[in-house]
């Protein structure tokens, strides 16, 4: 008969054991009680700074108009937070960016990176149906879901065993999938119109450093978010498969891939919401009737 070896992570000291029992102790001791009251709903603050650049005079207008940070504040309403987390839009003195940061704490993103997004929106609807509003929303959305992932991972101490890039953008894709398929159609294919210029070439040439950034290639991001999106719903999103945006053999996985993200989410996020208010919000119907849109430029609404 042969010896069946065990794995070596089977094996461990008396004290590695004694470590382990340590840390378990530590991680289990409940909350200070004046730390769990401070832990509430509704704690999304929004600012809109005015911008210093008058070219984005329109844009702050538009947003502030339309309560896009009102409707993300209540969208994240139901996370219970031990602090108050503002939503930002702020001129960045011509810098395209957004971000999370600790000090304050706070979800920021730069009126000039909300105006690439209006300037690379389709003019129609494209060939595959992504309208002017799924991809400003999809993007819009995709942009401060992932910074908000980045705050819950440090407000709530979440672990991630990973890169923390790949983990906001999983947390924002996840989220997305969680409204009414209408709507998570439109938002995910929206997102992803934003790597269209990324992935309309079969070959890609790129200097060795452009893969030492902590976020992933933009085309591994744009297959990355289609793969949960089809692992969520492969009827939904059948499409992205047939039409060879996403290759079968990494269709095949994508049910283990948002498996998984689903645990981790249910373990480490859903313990912090309030799950009748988080369904309240999910049952609501976030975008704007695209029949109804005069034209493209009232698609950020």
């Amino acid at each position: 008969m042969s010896r069946v070896r065990l794995p070596r992570w089977t094996v461990m000291s008396a004290t590695g054991w004694l470590v382990w029992g340590t840390c378990i102790s530590f991680l289990s001791t409940p909350l200070a009680p004046a730390a769990a009251a401070d832990v509430q709903t509704n704690r999304m603050k929004v600012e809109y700074v005015p911008p210093t650049n008058p070219a984005h005079q329109a844009l702050y207008d538009r947003i502030k108009e339309r309560h896009a940070l009102e409707k993300l504040q209540e969208i994240f309403s139901p996370l219970r937070l031990p602090v108050d987390l503002t939503i930002r839009t702020m001129g960045c003195d011509g810098f395209s960016n957004a971000w999370y940061g600790k000090k304050d704490p706070s979800v920021n993103v730069c009126y000039e990176y909300l105006n690439e997004i209006m300037q690379t929106m389709p003019k129609e609807t494209t060939a595959d149906g992504i309208t002017s509003t799924d991809a400003v929303m999809g993007q819009f959305f995709y942009v401060m879901a992932h910074e908000m992932g980045h705050a819950m991972f440090d407000i709530l101490a979440v672990p991630v065993f990973g890169n923390a890039e790949d983990a906001a953008d999983h947390f924002a894709t996840y989220i997305m999938l969680q409204f009414g398929k209408d709507q998570a159609r439109g938002l995910i294919t929206g997102a992803a119109y934003s790597y269209k210029k990324y992935v309309m070439n079969p070959e890609v040439t790129a200097p060795l450093a452009a893969f030492s950034d902590a976020h992933a290639a933009p085309a591994q991001r744009f297959y990355n978010l289609l793969c949960l999106a089809y692992g969520a719903d492969p009827v939904l999103f059948e499409d992205v498969v047939k039409k060879g945006y996403l290759p079968e053999g990494r269709a095949r996985g994508c049910k283990g891939e948002y498996e998984q993200v689903t645990f981790a989410f249910r373990d480490l996020i859903v313990p912090h919401l309030d799950q009748q208010l988080a369904k309240t919000v999910l049952d609501k119907t976030w975008l704007p009737d695209v029949k109804a849109e005069g034209s493209a430029g009232r698609a950020l609404q």
